[in-house]
């Protein structure tokens, strides 16, 4: 199987990272985290950091111009904007963040089921900007109030509480991200021993069939967990 997307099935996207208050003072994102997905920051303008909390604990990565900073699934994260942080964000296995690799840090109450994690963050696509802004805004909300909790836990359960919640949540799209993997990552790395195999033989006919492609953003100012996002169809 051939994969014609980004190398090593990357996907990217440009990210202005919200610049609304919360509760506590600080302008910037939502609070989530990853499951199978590694994650990159290439800053590109402003300042600002990230918040990141592991079973290793917290800790406050700065975030300037030239910072490349990255981290691992389970990593929860909170982007803090300074002053008009913008960032270019490399992710792992494309397609996997956009078919809900990621989950917000609401309170357990919202964890229970699909359902009820989906009315407490979707955003219809079809409402005005104003009312995806006011959903945006009331889930970023929403999520800090879990991740302070987490945050301030005495002991390592709640945050073991989180994983296993967030593990339930998406079971039931395991099997189609499964087939998204096996369609981008695992393709191009298929593709990559293929070439190993050729090579060794003797024989370059691949390299006959080189391409060049580039493509401008499909969508611009998405409504995203941490900011407002210009994404690529291909790479999604």
């Amino acid at each position: 199987m051939e994969f014609t997307g980004l190398p090593g099935a990357v996907a990217v996207s440009h990210l202005s990272v919200y610049d609304w208050p919360a509760a506590d003072g600080v302008c910037g994102g939502t609070p989530h985290m990853h499951l199978t997905c590694s994650e990159a920051y290439v800053v590109t303008g402003g300042s600002g950091a990230v918040q990141t909390l592991t079973a290793s604990g917290y800790e406050v990565t700065p975030l300037v111009p030239g910072t490349v900073a990255w981290f691992t699934p389970g990593t929860i994260h909170r982007l803090v904007n300074e002053d008009d942080l913008r960032i270019t964000v490399l992710m792992q296995n494309n397609g996997l963040p956009e078919a809900g690799d990621a989950v917000l840090t609401l309170p357990p109450e919202h964890l229970t089921d699909p359902e009820t994690y989906a009315a407490a963050t979707a955003i219809p696509v079809d409402a005005p900007e104003e009312e995806q802004e006011r959903i945006a805004r009331a889930r970023r909300d929403l999520a800090l109030e879990g991740y302070r909790a987490l945050r301030d836990a005495d002991g390592p359960e709640p945050l073991a509480a989180f994983h296993r919640a967030a593990a339930a949540l998406v079971r039931p799209r395991l099997a189609e991200w499964r087939e998204r993997w096996q369609r981008g990552a695992r393709a191009a790395a298929a593709a990559t021993g293929d070439q190993l195999d050729r090579l060794e033989r003797g024989d370059p006919a691949h390299l006959s069939d080189a391409l060049v492609r580039a493509e401008q953003p499909s969508a611009y100012g998405k409504f995203g967990m941490c900011g407002r996002l210009n994404v690529y169809k291909g790479t999604a």
